[in-house]
């Protein structure tokens, strides 16, 4: 049966928010854990990923009005619910504007000369541009950035995997000991729960396919992630710098050089129209800021922050993505487990876990956070 452009366009808009700086980050902690330690990981955090993305569109779904992420936790948690997801969108959506800026500006100072911070305002111009127009803006521009990302993204496979570079016996290594040391930056590259919200409103017209949306839209950015460690480790093994395309490059050239920049600004900048809209809808429905208003919150504090001088790629990915992750994980699991006692509607699909199950969700993400917490000690 033909599925409607809808359907197509909020598998776009998942893998938009997810697969973003990410990426690029993943071969470098994953070298440093061991191949197969880091493989485990992605893996493992990847079906999580899924588990909790589906848990989300339920709590979507069984609600009557539209909000965001934040709107839920207030509706199903109270006031402390509200407070604990705003503040993990916070940390999430803004650490992760704040390593797009500095990822995408690095790539084009590569491609085209200049000052990164030159390119970091360019960039950033933009990106408010595009977050200032509203969720058609957001349909259209996800769904032409990813297939021209995947586009690029298969050819840069076929290249890395078939370059002199290349040595399989690169894959080897894996500790106990260091599983939770990639732990952050992969959760932080499996977060998309912001979209679920975004996907309801673009699949009004065809919920009962919002499931199978989902999981497709889950298992993309674990697929693309699995593959593309393999080729940069592959290609580069311990030599492997904080953002991958940076130290390919130099490899591959010509061609391949310009397909890999563009590729790592097309991941980042998809990924940050879609969060940056994300947070802008927060104020907007949760906290009945007007437009402009919720505008101007969105967009000045990453520049706020990168002024400050927080301009670490895989710091602000691991610190984002263990706080931000852990807090809005363990949020959506209470508020799954409310949603089926205080449901206003029948959901077009139902996740079935048991306390062993929430238990154990709950406890993956309070390791992650008690194990940052511990290394800022």
């Amino acid at each position: 049966m033909k599925k409607p452009i809808a359907y197509y366009e909020a598998i776009a808009t998942l893998t938009g928010y997810v697969i973003g700086a990410g990426i690029f980050a993943i071969p470098y902690v994953v070298v440093r854990a061991g191949f197969w330690t880091g493989m485990s990981v992605i893996i493992g955090l990847g079906l999580v990923a899924l588990l909790y993305h589906l848990m989300t569109g339920e709590i979507v779904l069984r609600s009557t009005k539209c909000h965001q992420l934040v709107g839920y936790a207030g509706k199903y948690l109270g006031k402390k619910g509200r407070f604990f997801m705003m503040v993990a969108m916070v940390i999430g959506i803004y650490g992760a504007m704040v390593a797009y800026t500095v990822g995408v500006s690095q790539s084009l100072s590569a491609m085209f000369g200049g000052s990164p911070w030159v390119w970091a305002l360019i960039f950033y111009s933009v990106m408010a541009f595009l977050i200032n127009g509203g969720i058609r803006v957001l349909e259209k521009s996800e769904l032409w950035m990813e297939i021209f990302k995947f586009s690029a993204f298969i050819i840069i496979l076929v290249i890395l995997f078939s370059s002199k570079y290349f040595n399989a016996a690169r894959f080897v290594g894996f500790t106990w000991d260091k599983l939770l040391l990639p732990y952050g930056v992969i959760l932080f590259a499996f977060l998309g729960t912001s979209a679920i919200p975004e996907m309801r409103l673009e699949m009004k017209k065809c919920k009962l396919l919002t499931k199978r949306a989902i999981i497709i839209g889950s298992l993309i950015p674990l697929i693309v992630y699995a593959l593309f460690t393999m080729a940069v480790v592959g290609t580069t093994g311990g030599a492997v710098t904080e953002v991958a395309t940076i130290g390919l490059a130099s490899l591959v050239g010509g061609f391949g050089f310009v397909l890999l920049h563009l590729f790592a600004i097309l991941a980042m900048s998809s990924s940050f129209i879609g969060l940056g809209y994300a947070m802008k809808d927060t104020y907007r429905l949760d906290f009945r800021f007007s437009d402009l208003e919720s505008w101007l919150l969105t967009m000045s504090v990453p520049v706020v922050l990168i002024l400050l001088g927080i301009t670490s790629f895989v710091k602000t990915l691991s610190i984002a993505g263990t706080f931000a992750g852990g807090i809005a994980g363990i949020s959506i699991i209470l508020m799954h487990m409310k949603a089926r006692k205080r449901s206003e509607r029948k959901p077009e699909y139902k996740i079935n876990l048991n306390w062993i199950g929430y238990g154990a969700l709950i406890l993956l993400f309070s390791v992650g956070i008690l194990y940052q917490l511990f290394l800022f000690l």
